[in-house]
């Protein structure tokens, strides 16, 4: 798997994104975390609308954080 830069940050919050894009970059993401957590802030069972926040720390020796 690709391992998440630090500039691909910007990817992420593109908007509109297509959902497997953002699913692979959300992976990569984590995959290349030394821990993460999520937390399910919002869930509308009427209009299908949620918010999942994202929580964790990059591996610094996968990711190149001057590259800002």
């Amino acid at each position: 798997m690709p391992r998440f830069r630090i500039h691909d940050v910007n990817t992420i919050e593109r908007s509109p994104t297509s959902p497997s894009s953002l699913r692979s970059k959300l992976s990569e993401m984590i995959m290349s975390s030394v821990n993460a957590r999520a937390k399910v802030e919002l869930i509308n069972p009427e209009t299908g609308e949620y918010r999942i926040v994202l929580h964790g720390t990059l591996d610094k020796e996968d990711t190149k954080f001057d590259e800002l």
